[in-house]
């Protein structure tokens, strides 16, 4: 079963052609059947010379994760959920990584929480005089 396509969002999906896979033997506990059976899922895409999504789009991954993106899975003792999971994965990396965080919007202090602060340094100042000792004009 190939691929065709990952829908990431309506507007970013991956030609399943541009998805490289490797399979390998998992290690571990598992005797013979993990020796001989390549289980491991390894997913790999490249943005640079990927189509799906725009420009914009590909150049904030980019920026976010490098050039290529690679996904291996070895948790299931078969290979076809190591594969289904690698794309749930990849499919969830990159959503995430097309989030664009909106820039922080500065804002002043309110007049209760400088009056609070200022209260608690005076506070504070009253408490260290106290631990001083005594001056002989005491």
């Amino acid at each position: 079963m190939a691929v065709t396509q990952l829908k990431i969002r309506v507007d970013f999906v991956i030609d399943g052609g541009e998805l490289e896979w490797l399979f390998s033997t998992s290690g571990g506990p598992g005797g013979q059947h993990a020796n001989r059976s390549q289980t491991r899922a390894e997913v790999r895409w490249n943005i640079a010379t990927s189509q799906a999504g725009t420009h914009e789009q590909r150049t904030h991954l980019i920026d976010r994760f490098g050039e290529l993106i690679t996904i291996r899975v070895d948790e299931h003792r078969s290979q076809k959920r190591n594969k289904d999971d690698a794309l749930e994965r990849l499919s969830t990396k990159v959503r995430e990584g097309l989030q664009v965080d909106r820039p922080r919007k500065g804002t002043r202090p309110s007049r209760s929480a400088k009056r609070k602060r200022a209260d608690a340094k005076t506070h504070r100042g009253r408490l260290k005089q106290q631990r001083q000792r005594p001056s002989l004009d005491d």
